[in-house]
């Protein structure tokens, strides 16, 4: 039967009770964030139908990620489209930090170092405002394509489209396609992935943050 019952939808608007994510395993959640750090506190709240990561003040090198824990429940030749609401939450990004948020597979403090990967990234050392657009299928690796596209303080749309086949995925922000001129093939793989939304710094006193309003992944039924 066609319709809804051929697509499986994940969505999280971060509602609920619990105001922390959990840094071990927890059952009452697919969520856990990886906190990398030696002094001070990260935040990773949920709240306000809002998921905020801040990294702590401290001179220090920081990891902040939310992911599945590495369960990699959705197997790429199955997802349709990603779709997450993003912004900054702190004044501004900073040139030491790197913001990450998509699908990949087995999370990594080094982001570069993740298998498999579509994703949105900013890069502070190239950029403070600039979105780039990255796939990495094990073989083919598309690093820092720049969107021509600005994030700050206010919410934007961001889609990974699946829809027409892996060796063909496309990126959008706010509805318009970008980086089309570049071909994101992710052919090689063939496994699950898992959304990620990572932030991190080098040693230094910045507390950038990134705010996510809602998550959605649309696959075809297996």
């Amino acid at each position: 039967m066609a319709g809804m019952q051929d697509f499986e939808i994940f969505y999280d608007d971060f509602n609920g009770a619990v105001a922390t994510f959990p840094t071990s395993a927890d059952p009452a959640t697919a969520w856990l964030v990886d906190d990398v750090s030696t002094t001070g506190t990260p935040v990773y709240t949920k709240g306000t139908s809002e998921a905020t990561l801040t990294l702590n003040a401290d001179n220090d090198v920081v990891v902040v990620a939310l992911h599945f824990n590495d369960a990699l429940d959705f197997d790429i030749d199955d997802i349709q489209r990603v779709t997450m609401r993003v912004k900054i939450g702190a004044a501004t990004f900073t040139s030491g930090s790197i913001l990450c948020f998509g699908v990949g597979s087995a999370r990594n403090d080094t982001a570069d170092s993740v298998a498999a990967n579509a994703w949105f990234r900013m890069q502070g050392a190239n950029s403070t405002t600039l979105v780039y657009a990255e796939t990495d299928d094990g073989t083919r690796d598309v690093d820092d394509i720049s969107t021509g596209v600005t994030l700050g303080t206010t919410y934007k749309d961001f889609v990974i489209d699946f829809t027409g086949g892996k060796s063909n995925v496309k990126f959008y922000i706010d509805g318009v396609r970008v980086c089309a001129s570049q071909t994101f093939d992710m052919s090689a793989y063939s496994a699950g992935l898992q959304p990620i939304i990572q932030i991190q710094k080098a040693a230094n006193t910045n507390a950038d943050s990134v705010v996510v309003d809602y998550i959605e992944i649309v696959s075809h039924r297996g």
